[in-house]
């Protein structure tokens, strides 16, 4: 593993101080050095449907050195299967006596950045390892400039964003999160339209909180709507507070900043991933869903407070649940399941429940679930939604080694 060390080492030190327009360069000659031949990186666009060549300049440049795409379809390529499955794709060599190429997944975490390719001798299999680990460090320097590089930022959007878009991507967390004992993750369309749809989550301890936030209309106004409800949530959660003073606090900033003529639908919730105890509130929004062994489970009915903002008076109700290992937890919003197709035809409840059931007997992991189920309800509606349509999605893997029992007996 000495070749690792270096390339590993080598590209880490010079990362502290490198921008992401030299990335791609830096990459290809550490990894030369080490045995990858032509190594290119990809990533993915935020809709999840195209790997794009990072280059180093931004999305001018529509192919990479030679012949290289500088575009790969994630559903029809040897780049797109690696990056659903997240497992390596080795490819057949082009000729006899030429090496064999493979395709890598960046991951950060559980988030998808895109895939590396390289060339390796056939048989090399500590290349092949060696990959895997340039992967790994090439994901996590990405996720550490990406967020300050307009060339990066760029090059994952297929067309132009609203401003309302704009504020809801750059306010919310990575759609996906994992620990060895939940994975959370999150889907949202119309990606470049985005108006009031919002979601959040953290994790303190063994406590994770999630947040759906539905802002009425589809406009900036509702972006704001959005934005303020998150980044209240926040503040509260941060001071320790629980589920009825995040409500309040969100439902006062909203009355003080628009006197009830904006509000919004929520469910606030806060899962503890020792115990398997689920306890949340609705203002105003569709019933949480959990799915068990392969199927639908029950819908968490319980009494709704008013959507926030309207100053109605109507006090939310915290609710409780206990959920079992293997368990996955639907939060959503109305978009989802009221997406209609040219015969104005809904999606549906039944429809959106079964699928993530159908995804989840096929082995697909949360993130490649949810890519699947938004890219179903664009195809339901022609490719385009009228509404804001958000999953948030927690799959609860049980509890630490030894605590099953305590687990079963509540």
């Amino acid at each position: 593993m000495e070749r690792g060390e270096a390339m590993l080492g080598g590209l880490l030190a010079a990362g502290h101080r490198m921008s992401l327009e030299e990335l791609p360069d830096a990459v290809a000659e550490h990894a030369a050095a080490a045995g990858l031949r032509d190594a290119l990186i990809y990533v993915v666009d935020i809709q999840q449907n195209v790997l794009r060549l990072l280059t180093g300049h931004g999305r001018d440049a529509a192919q990479g050195p030679g012949r290289e795409a500088g575009e790969l379809r994630v559903d029809a390529t040897l780049a797109g299967r690696a990056y659903q499955s997240m497992e390596t794709v080795v490819g057949q060599p082009a000729e006899e006596d030429a090496g064999t190429q493979i395709w890598v997944p960046m991951l950060h975490g559980s988030q998808r950045i895109g895939v590396l390719r390289a060339g390796v001798e056939r048989g090399d299999a500590g290349a092949v390892e060696l990959a895997g680990l340039l992967a790994g460090l090439v994901a996590l320097l990405i996720y550490s400039k990406g967020s300050s590089s307009d060339s990066y930022l760029r090059l994952i959007r297929v067309q132009d964003m609203t401003v309302s878009a704009e504020m809801q991507w750059r306010l919310m967390p990575p759609l996906t999160f994992a620990s060895d004992r939940v994975v959370i993750g999150a889907a949202l369309e119309p990606a470049y339209r985005l108006g009031g749809d919002a979601f959040d989550y953290g994790v303190t301890g063994d406590i994770v909180h999630l947040a759906v936030f539905d802002a009425m209309g589809h406009d900036t106004s509702s972006g704001l709507t959005a934005n303020l409800a998150v980044a209240t949530c926040r503040n509260v959660r941060l001071e320790g507070r629980g589920l009825v003073e995040t409500g309040e606090a969100i439902e006062a900033v909203l009355v003080e900043q628009f006197e009830s003529a904006r509000y919004v639908t929520a469910v606030l919730a806060e899962f503890d991933v020792r115990t398997g105890r689920l306890a949340w509130l609705s203002h105003g929004h569709p019933a949480p869903v959990v799915i068990r062994n392969g199927r639908w489970a029950t819908t968490l009915e319980c009494p709704p407070g008013h959507p926030l903002g309207t100053d109605l008076g109507v006090t939310a109700t915290v609710c409780e649940e206990q959920l079992e290992p293997g368990d996955r937890l639907l939060l959503y919003t109305d978009g989802i399941v009221e997406a209609r197709d040219p015969a104005k035809q809904e999606f549906g409840f039944h429809r959106f429940v079964d699928f993530v059931i159908r995804r989840c007997a096929d082995g697909l992991g949360v993130p490649e679930t949810l890519r699947r189920l938004v890219n179903s309800i664009l195809e339901h509606h022609a490719g385009r939604l009228d509404d804001d349509a958000t999953v948030l999605l927690l799959e609860w893997r049980g509890p630490p080694p030894g605590e099953e029992e305590s687990v079963r007996q509540g």
